[in-house]
């Protein structure tokens, strides 16, 4: 089976050793890249598109479960399955969640050549099984349970806009749906839509997860404003909104949340 993997590891000597043994365990691998940090992690993987990612939790700057939630969030929606996530920790506290959570395994360090092949062995097992892969959305919904525990954030009861010479204060229970646009969020409500110098990422931690839902790596809508979701048959669903006249598009990623009960 060739399968393509990727190691974020932020010392470059123990990256190094698990290229080494990863190869020597599974010779059909193909290793297409060393990322020295989260960011670069979520870069080469979203460019590259590797099946597997070896993702050390504890990295400067963005931690491992941070980049998978980043990789999982802007996955795109004609690139097939989410990677399956292998998360590499020294006994941190989170490794057993991380697994029980979203990851298809775990590896704590130092890695021994036994819990090494017991991994590849649970890899192409699931690499080999369709009906096994990850399922997406509940991937994200694992990944930023487990964050939200690891990092609690306050939630949000206004965003700050700038309106000319003045920042407007607009009160999160306003807002119809949010719309990522480059370094800048475009907080939309009933009435107009205000900008908001901030990333989606930095600020959906912030926002009640029951009330606002992620339904495209780009927008995340207030399920209150939602009227009604239509399935199209190319496996996405397009959300008719209470106040506004637009349709948001869901990704297939994250269409599952919208099913009758």
């Amino acid at each position: 089976m060739n399968v393509t993997a990727l190691i974020a590891e932020d010392e470059p000597l123990l990256a190094e050793h698990l290229r080494a043994e990863l190869l020597a365990a599974w010779p059909a691998l193909s290793i297409i890249g060393l990322a020295g940090s989260g960011t670069a992690a979520v870069e080469l993987a979203l460019r590259d598109r590797p099946q597997v990612c070896f993702l050390d939790i504890r990295m400067p700057g963005m931690s491992g479960l941070e980049a998978a939630q980043a990789i999982a969030e802007d996955w795109p929606d004609d690139a097939g399955a989410l990677p399956l996530f292998v998360f590499v920790t020294a006994y941190d506290q989170y490794a057993l969640q991380a697994f029980d959570a979203a990851a298809a395994d775990y590896l704590l360090k130092p890695l021994t050549p036994d819990r090494l092949a017991r991994s590849v062995a649970r890899l192409q097992q699931r690499l080999a099984t369709p009906a096994a892969a990850q399922a997406s959305d509940a991937t994200l919904a694992s990944l930023r349970q487990l964050l939200s525990q690891a990092t609690p954030a306050p939630r949000l009861r206004h965003l700050q806009a700038a309106v000319g010479d003045a920042i407007e204060l607009v009160p999160v229970d306003d807002i119809v749906y949010l719309e990522a646009a480059d370094k800048y969020v475009r907080a939309v409500t009933a009435a107009r839509d205000f900008w908001v110098r901030v990333s989606l990422r930095e600020l959906l931690p912030q926002l009640d997860p029951a009330r606002f839902w992620q339904v495209h790596r780009s927008t995340v809508v207030q399920i209150d404003a939602v009227a009604r979701a239509l399935r199209q048959e190319n496996g996405t669903v397009l959300l008719e909104l209470r106040t506004r006249p637009e349709r948001l598009t869901v990704s297939r990623v994250h269409a599952a949340r919208f099913k009758p009960l």
